[in-house]
């Protein structure tokens, strides 16, 4: 009989290839969305072309929430409190988003505006969808205003109906929305108390079931459930869950991932992704990032796939506006979005998400005082000028920010 060990003993939190596996998962959303934004592979979403039922950008984003299904359960079992736990997904998540909000409205945008109109000029003081209430209306993650002053008309997306700047971030508030539900469920202890912490998980897959197979109503039932998008999210979060708290008796071996990844591919050519073929790609996914080690520093320097995830598409977006996908051909336009979205989200991370990062885990010496512990100062290396003044385009980011959240209220 052969030992089969557990994905608790071969899985190592520090030695595996989930960094690269976000950032391919990040350009399979690219390549998606290339379609209707740009009019190339058919003008459609990859997989639209055969009625797949979820798109190549769908099955990353599949993967995206059940990594963080497993790795956001993981930091909630071992925060050092609920409130440690939320500020370090704060950190993560909005420091980049203010910024990707800040130079779409303000560099993207009047771009586009200035190739269609030939000035800046009426740009700022346009009456619907200002750019000066676009801050404001979507720094929460929840997206409320989704177009720019009208930019973009002359694009193969807005004449689908896609007439928006960010396309891709609306599973944002979703997964911020997950946190939120393993924080409630880690503060009442059904995490440490797994069985419970299970239960919860199982009934939320056991609802996208019900879903699949269209046994029920359940729109009717809970009216948040009346979107079909808000379980097919949920379903791989809760099964990421689910597998971190049993990790110790999930099988690994390499039989079943390579067996799980074919199914995973026949359910999405065939049919059967959400019953069958979203949880195989999850454990194909999670086989792959912890048996291929020699991706592990894949993203030593820099994790560049959330800047990639909320930059491709308004870089997509504009370069559609200019004509380049008509004018250099598919090739060419998917080449220049991939330099650029890579330039972007290192500049993104080195100067905002890795100092806010930096802050995880920051303990200010008043705020020690009040609670009567030891301050801890931030993280990072490096002494002299450069150390001191990291921060400072994260705080003129902040303070951009707030002001535009001020204005656009005001407006």
């Amino acid at each position: 009989m052969i030992a089969v060990r557990s994905l608790g003993e071969a899985f190592d939190p520090r030695h595996n290839s989930i960094g690269f596996l976000r950032w391919a998962m990040a350009f399979m959303v690219i390549f998606s969305h290339a379609g209707p934004i740009a009019g190339i592979f058919g003008g459609v979403d990859i997989g639209a072309q055969w009625g797949a039922e979820t798109s190549l950008g769908g099955i990353a984003v599949t993967g995206f929430f059940f990594l963080s299904g497993m790795l956001i359960t993981r930091s909630m079992l071992r925060a050092r409190s609920p409130f440690r736990y939320l500020w370090h997904r704060v950190a993560r998540i909005y420091p980049a988003w203010f910024l990707i909000l800040v130079v779409t409205a303000f560099a993207l945008a009047p771009l586009a505006w200035h190739h269609a109109q030939g000035t800046f000029q009426g740009f700022l003081t346009y009456p619907d969808n200002s750019p000066l209430t676009y801050v404001s209306r979507n720094f929460t993650l929840v997206l409320n205003q989704w177009a720019i002053a009208g930019t973009g008309a002359s694009t193969h997306a807005v004449q689908l109906g896609y007439d928006t700047w960010n396309g891709s971030a609306w599973t944002l508030m979703y997964e911020f929305a997950c946190y939120l539900g393993i924080l409630a469920i880690g503060i009442i202890g059904a995490l440490r108390a797994r069985i419970v912490g299970a239960v919860v998980a199982a009934g939320l897959l056991l609802l996208s079931t019900f879903q699949a197979l269209h046994i029920g109503d359940l729109g009717s039932v809970v009216q948040t459930f009346s979107n079909p998008q808000v379980l097919q999210l949920i379903a791989p979060f809760a099964f990421g869950t689910l597998v971190q708290l049993y990790i110790e008796k999930v099988p690994f071996d390499d039989r079943l991932g390579i067996a799980m990844l074919v199914i995973a591919a026949l359910c999405w050519w065939r049919g059967g992704w959400f019953l069958f073929g979203q949880y195989a790609f999850a454990y194909g996914l999670i086989w792959f990032g912890t048996r291929v080690t020699a991706l592990s520093r894949w993203d030593r320097h820099a994790d560049l796939s959330y800047g990639i995830y909320i930059a491709g598409w308004p870089v997509m977006f504009l370069l559609a506006e200019y004509g380049l996908p008509e004018r250099a051909g598919g090739f060419v336009y998917l080449l220049a979005v991939i330099v650029i979205v890579h330039i972007y989200a290192y500049a993104s991370y080195m100067l905002i998400e890795k100092p806010a990062l930096d802050l995880k885990n920051w303990m200010p010496r008043p705020l020690a005082r009040i609670l009567r512990v030891d301050p801890v100062a931030p993280s990072g290396r490096g002494t002299g000028i450069v150390a001191r003044t990291r921060f400072v385009p994260l705080s003129l980011l902040l303070i951009v920010t707030a002001v535009l959240v001020v204005v656009g209220f005001v407006r």
